[in-house]
């Protein structure tokens, strides 16, 4: 009983071991909530314009490419990248040279205005678009003013066909003005949404009408762009329709058409949800999602 005693009073003055304390869960705190970026579908792609030289080297590339052609082009009388729907207009001797380039991702790169959209977690609307373009601070894409001064040391008049509205024509001129970019004194060198077009009804953004204006008294030699519509009208902006409208006309793709990369936005986007802006974001995600290949 003696010992018994002694051991337990040991006992007694051990250190107790304890179970050790689950790990606390990481506090987060609201200042560091509100600094975290919120999800946006754009930002990779604002990103990669913005930072990644493997962007800068395709449009050099592709300006290049497009400035070689000018004089195989000019040699050949017939040669002509307007679609056919576009040439009413026939195609005889003495109709002057022209190139047709967009505006937006093809001469200035807009991508500026993108970020900023990331950034405040907001959408695309008309009125922030119309003073970003009336800051006049767009930078040239890489390639293109090499490309536009060629065309013009050639005689060759350079139509900037976009879908920036016409009352957004004199910061557009002031801008490309700044640059330094050719710019016709006795044509409308720019032709905005809302360019009247006597005898084409023109249909939303389409440029066709337009196309055909410039047709009645130029041979077109090249066009630049960045969305399908700047080359030809797509009459059913679905994935298989987009197909269809550029199918006759892959054998131009880098001859007469040259076409640059834009993933920040575009008609492509919208045919993958029905083009239907009405629906919620999430709706337009699961649409955009259920369009990718998983093999």
């Amino acid at each position: 009983m003696l010992i018994a005693s002694l051991l337990l009073g040991a006992c007694s003055h051990l250190p107790q071991r304890t179970a050790p304390a689950a790990p606390a869960s990481p506090s987060v705190s609201s200042a560091a909530t509100a600094e975290s970026p919120a999800p946006n579908d754009n930002l990779n792609a604002v990103a990669w314009t913005q930072a990644a030289i493997e962007r800068d080297l395709i449009y050099r590339q592709t300006y290049r490419d497009a400035g070689q052609q000018l004089s195989r082009a000019l040699a050949d009388p017939a040669w002509d990248a307007l679609p056919a729907e576009d040439r009413k207009s026939p195609l005889v001797a003495g109709l002057k040279p022209a190139v047709i380039v967009d505006i937006d991702e093809t001469v200035l790169d807009n991508s500026p205005y993108q970020a900023r959209l990331v950034v405040n977690n907001a959408s695309y609307d008309e009125f922030t678009w119309a003073q970003w373009c009336r800051e006049e601070r767009a930078h040239a894409v890489p390639g293109v003013v090499e490309f536009l001064r060629e065309a013009s040391r050639h005689g060759i008049t350079v139509f900037y066909l976009s879908n920036r509205a016409s009352d957004l024509e004199q910061a557009t001129l002031a801008n490309l003005r700044k640059l330094d970019l050719p710019i016709a004194n006795d044509e409308q060198a720019f032709l905005g949404l809302g360019t009247v077009v006597p005898g084409c009804e023109q249909h939303g953004s389409e440029k066709g009408c337009r196309r055909q204006l410039i047709a009645q008294k130029y041979r077109v030699l090249v066009q630049v762009g960045d969305q399908l519509g700047d080359f030809v009208d797509v009459t059913a902006n679905t994935p298989q329709g987009r197909r269809d409208a550029v199918e006759p006309y892959l054998d131009w793709i880098g001859e007469r058409w040259f076409v640059l990369p834009n993933p920040t936005y575009g008609s492509w986007e919208p045919a993958l949800f029905n083009n239907d802006w009405r629906q919620p974001a999430e709706d337009r995600r699961r649409a955009k999602q259920a369009a990718l290949r998983l093999n």
